[in-house]
């Protein structure tokens, strides 16, 4: 990368870097707004994948060549980018999963098969959000199912600020675990993580933040949050499909079981025994997501080099525009409106389905998402069966919002 920033955010330098955003759709410029589901990879990325595919590919850690040792080199050095992205204490507490479901469910499954006191039985309590993805709400059923675990719901109020006070009630001598989102996908409200942290180790209870947004929008210092685990995925943060992130401390992934079996997974195998492989390794079964990781080491480094504060304040900026103008439409019904919020947007048209508006505006150049956004318990606080959501990333612009203003004010005309 040309470094797009050199004192100022210099956004069409930035955008220069994708080459993706060129495009045209339907003859018209491409105006691409759903971030929050997926997001655009720079150059940097790219190179970084082709390249590895092109001069430096092997099976890692389990050869001796030079291609293999080249290839481990590369992946380990994404292992490192990794816990430089959240300030992890050691790269020991990076581990490598295919998406951020599959760390959920990692985090999940070895809690409920835990029996040193700290795993989830009949009858104990984990509390999550009403704001979860269900990706983080599954995997906690599949222990209510299996094993008798009890689910409960932290609230938001109607601007869909967390309420703090209410969730510090929910706790109770059965509450085993706490998993919240750090930035919903919908409303794009930020929790207080830090403080959710806090009061969750005040009650003795280990805690996940999803930070499958948060991870993309603000930045993230997994010490000072104190979370015991962290989770991410590579396709939000500019990086590839098919590799995410499970930051965990130590002392939880030393206690933690295997979740799955295979090789690299293990330290020796015997016909009437088998010992398991130390963190992160432990639970990195099989040949991992080699290039996958490389591409993610990449993005998590073009982060970094722009700057996640100023990333940031790009992003709060536009935000606020974007509520300003989609604001000023008597037609819309902006859904989540809390303090501080992202840059995720999720709104209503009067007289109109979001798959109808959606498709509209797509003839316009503008890439919206429409649905449930995997979030059906939130919708359904919200009286809502279904949104349009524009989602904000680095390199999208004012102009661009003004294009989806004046999209959605046509689709306005043929729904009124």
């Amino acid at each position: 990368m040309n470094a797009p920033f050199k004192g100022t955010y210099d956004v069409e330098a930035i955008r220069a870097e994708f080459p993706i955003l060129s495009q045209q759709v339907y003859g018209k410029p491409l105006v691409y707004l759903d971030n929050a589901a997926s997001a655009q990879k720079p150059r940097a990325v790219i190179d970084a994948m082709v390249n590895t595919m092109e001069t430096g590919y092997a099976n890692v850690h389990r050869g001796l060549h030079y291609m293999a040792n080249a290839a481990t080199e590369s992946f380990e050095a994404a292992r490192e980018s990794v816990r430089a992205f959240l300030n992890a204490g050691t790269v020991d507490e990076i581990v490598f999963t295919k998406s951020a479901t599959e760390a959920y469910n990692l985090v999940a499954d070895c809690f409920g098969r835990m029996t040193d006191g700290a795993g989830i039985g009949e009858g104990d309590e984990v509390i999550l959000s009403i704001m979860e993805h269900h990706s983080n709400i599954v995997p906690w059923h599949f222990l209510r199912v299996r094993k008798g675990a009890v689910i409960k719901w932290a609230p938001v109020d109607e601007d869909g600020n967390f309420l703090v006070e209410e969730f510090e009630k929910l706790f109770t001598p059965r509450t085993k675990f706490v998993a919240l989102t750090h930035m919903s996908n919908v409303l794009g409200t930020v929790t207080p993580a830090k403080e959710i942290v806090r009061i969750a180790h005040a009650h003795g209870v280990p805690v996940l933040i999803d930070g499958a947004q948060g991870a993309v929008h603000l930045n993230v210092d997994v010490q000072d949050l104190d979370a015991d685990f962290y989770v991410l995925t590579g396709h939000k943060v500019y990086g590839p499909t098919g590799i995410g992130v499970l930051y965990g401390k130590r002392e939880w992934l030393q206690r933690m079981p295997p979740y799955q079996g295979g090789g690299e997974m293990i330290r020796e195998v015997r016909l009437d025994a088998i010992t398991y492989n130390d963190p992160p390794h432990r639970f990195e079964a099989g040949t991992p997501a080699i290039i996958e990781a490389v591409g993610l080491g990449a993005a998590v480094r073009f982060m970094m080099e722009l700057g996640r504060d100023n990333i940031q304040a790009h992003e709060a900026a536009l935000s606020a525009y974007a509520h300003e103008r989609l604001g000023a439409m008597n037609s819309l019904r902006i859904i989540g409106q809390a303090k501080g919020k992202g840059g995720i947007i999720a709104f209503e048209m009067k007289n109109a389905h979001a798959h109808d508006v959606a498709t509209i505006i797509d003839r316009q150049g503008v890439a919206v998402r429409a649905g449930t956004h995997c979030a059906m318990p939130l919708l359904e606080r919200f009286g809502a069966t279904s949104t349009c959501r524009a989602s904000i990333g680095l390199y999208n612009t004012p102009a661009e919002i003004d294009k989806l203003a004046e999209a959605l004010q046509r689709a306005e005309t043929l729904f009124a």
